[in-house]
């Protein structure tokens, strides 16, 4: 069945999919349904061998404002457990290939938390990042308060938490939460070229190399070393080290195969 909530767009570069949020009305915010259809979506993409890098994207107005306040105001409590809706954010974190957003305007409650969900950000001029929860009594439950903290530390993380206040492009690349800033016109043009760039190295050490970072949040030190040493080693039982190094030797680009 065709999306309803988002545009899958295969091949916006060789090797790089891009997926739009696309509920524009609502300023993209995240119902069950949009986020059931991304989930699905990133399950396809990242078994999908011409794909190696996805970039999700809102629009220039907004990634997306936040969840899908109506849909949950008159929940209980034991509606909400049963539900279990963040199961679909556990399931998308298990994305293998990386992310990018490439946000615009509002990013905002589970659009910020979406947008740390992925593994690298780029941004406009015009975005805007918060965990607003707080101001309708709630807080953040899909990380905003664990990789929120993560990213930007503590004093941040609970001033926006705690208050609700939004950010500004600028000072969340200072407090080190996005990647780099563009102009409007420029924030997808400028995701692509980052995805491009990581699509056309070794696919298997790619994605090794995002599940030994991460690994860095959620190990200590002494653990996170092994953890990167073994997957050092085994990628010396793949085609692309081979080529990789070779290549090197020669002194000639490498194609990468993904072996």
């Amino acid at each position: 069945m065709q999306p309803q909530f988002i545009i899958i767009h295969q091949q916006v570069a060789p090797y790089v999919a891009h997926i739009q949020l696309n509920r524009p009305k609502e300023l993209n915010a995240l119902n069950l349904e949009l986020m059931t259809e991304l989930r699905d979506a990133l399950k396809a993409l990242d078994a999908d061998d011409n794909v190696r890098v996805i970039i999700i994207s809102g629009n220039e107005k907004a990634f997306a404002a936040g969840a899908d306040i109506k849909q949950m105001a008159g929940k209980t409590a034991m509606d909400m457990y049963n539900i279990d809706q963040f199961s679909t954010w556990d399931t998308i974190k298990k994305t293998k290939k990386p992310l990018i957003a490439a946000v615009s305007g509002f990013a905002l409650g589970g659009g910020c938390e979406l947008v740390m969900l992925c593994d690298m950000i780029v941004a406009s001029e015009t975005a805007r990042f918060g965990q607003p929860e707080i101001k309708i009594g709630v807080m953040p439950g899909a990380g905003g308060t664990q990789r929120l903290t993560r990213a930007v530390g503590k004093a941040l993380a609970m001033e926006m938490v705690l208050t609700g206040r939004f950010i500004s492009a600028e000072e969340a690349l200072r407090a080190g939460l996005i990647n780099r800033i563009v102009p409007v016109e420029l924030f997808l043009k400028e995701a692509i070229q980052l995805a491009s760039e990581v699509a056309a190295l070794s696919p298997l050490a790619v994605k090794m190399a995002k599940e030994s970072v991460l690994k860095a949040f959620d190990s200590s030190l002494e653990e996170g070393l092994h953890f990167e040493r073994k997957n050092f080693y085994l990628l010396f039982a793949s085609d692309d080290q081979k080529e990789g190094m070779q290549a090197f030797v020669d002194k000639r680009a490498p194609v990468f195969k993904g072996k």
